[in-house]
């Protein structure tokens, strides 16, 4: 099933990038550019949560090297970036969440949503990260321009709508979902020791980010699939809602 469903994603960006490369979205209404904007976003970080899968080694858990392989694929089409420094970084943020030795978590713990993010997407890139996505996106406007009747700005364009935009949005809504929103209230230790699951129902969480902000659900059960996650939020609230029950 795992190895199923993060196909279905991997599958889901590709087709959803050489359709939205072949198509006339340029010259459209605005309202359908946004959707297929939005479309790609969600696909881009399908793509993110296959390779967080990956980390964990879930995607194909019977086949290690396969499991990282298609991790590698995922995350190097996602922006370029290296599975293995990916994974030490995830790792500790595993280890030491909240605390000064988690790589997620900011040194200054009194910085704005937007400095936050700044530090977070820096411990994730690199000169050679930036150099391969340059290189990718110029493939893509070569690609574009060869494949359609685009002139190259219009190539550009497209590249940028459906490529570049959904991909800055997706690292966006990674940080706010999974990082920030769980893990803002650790910023002050005496409200809160743990990453907190925001409050949201499946259908809303899974559009949100894949069920990535059932972020605590995820710290305390990381063998757990991300389809998984939504069953064991509900044992966690029916857990409360009995023990609620008991002390009444």
């Amino acid at each position: 099933m795992s190895l199923l469903l993060n196909g279905v994603l991997i599958l889901g960006w590709g087709c959803s990038l050489a359709l939205a490369l072949g198509t006339t979205i340029t010259h459209d209404s605005l309202c359908l550019v946004l959707v297929i904007v939005l479309l790609r976003t969600q696909m881009q970080t399908g793509l993110f949560i296959v390779a967080h899968d990956a980390m964990h080694g879930l995607v194909c858990p019977e086949r290690i090297k396969t499991n990282h392989a298609i991790g590698a694929l995922a995350l190097m089409a996602y922006a370029g970036v290296s599975y293995a420094r990916c994974q030490r970084q995830h790792q500790r943020h595993h280890q030491h969440p909240g605390t000064a030795l988690d790589p997620d978590f900011p040194a200054d713990q009194r910085r704005s949503l937007l400095r936050w993010y700044v530090e977070f997407l820096l411990g994730y890139l690199s000169a050679s990260q930036m150099l391969r996505l340059l290189g990718c996106w110029g493939f893509l406007v070569c690609l574009t321009a060869t494949a359609t009747s685009l002139s190259w700005r219009g190539a550009a364009l497209r590249v940028l709508l459906v490529g570049t935009i959904p991909l800055v949005l997706s690292s966006l809504q990674l940080f706010v979902v999974g990082t920030y929103l769980p893990h803002r209230g650790q910023c002050v230790p005496e409200q809160n020791a743990h990453p907190i699951s925001l409050n949201l129902p499946p259908w809303l969480s899974l559009l949100a980010c894949f069920h990535f902000g059932y972020h605590r659900e995820h710290h305390e059960n990381p063998g757990l699939n991300w389809f998984q996650l939504p069953s064991a939020r509900a044992m966690n609230l029916n857990l409360v809602l009995a023990m609620q029950q008991q002390f009444r």
